[in-house]
């Protein structure tokens, strides 16, 4: 069985770095730190991931004994960046067989073409 992820095609302007986050220009979208001003607590919202989910594969290792909402909520920030990343990177695959949504073998594609994820080879096997 092939599993598939819709992806949207990346945005035709902006400027991406590698992480796909498109630059924001300096000054927008702040005014007076506005941003900056909201309580430490609230990390739930700026995370897609379900944290309490993160926190209890967190506890899940034995080395574990403590997480902190600041670090569960790092770890779901950076495994969110780094699905994006490698959905990204295999879009291009599946665009170069001229379709949208992901299959496997562009993941597997990606992986095997990318020096970064050379840890996850053989792991979709």
């Amino acid at each position: 069985m092939a599993a598939t992820v819709a992806v949207s095609a990346p945005p035709a302007e902006g400027e991406l770095d590698r992480s796909g986050a498109e630059e924001e220009p300096r000054g927008e979208g702040e005014e007076d730190g506005a941003q900056n001003s909201s309580p430490p607590g609230p990390h739930s919202r700026l995370a897609k991931l379900p944290l309490s989910r993160i926190k209890a594969l967190m506890k899940a290792d034995p080395d574990v004994s403590l997480a902190s909402q600041e670090s569960v909520f790092i770890i779901a920030k950076a495994t969110e960046l780094f699905v994006e990343m490698i959905a990204k990177d295999a879009l291009v695959y599946a665009q170069q067989g001229k379709r949208k949504t992901l299959q496997r073998k562009d993941l597997d594609n990606a992986i095997e073409a990318i020096d970064e994820f050379a840890f996850l080879e053989g792991t979709l096997d």
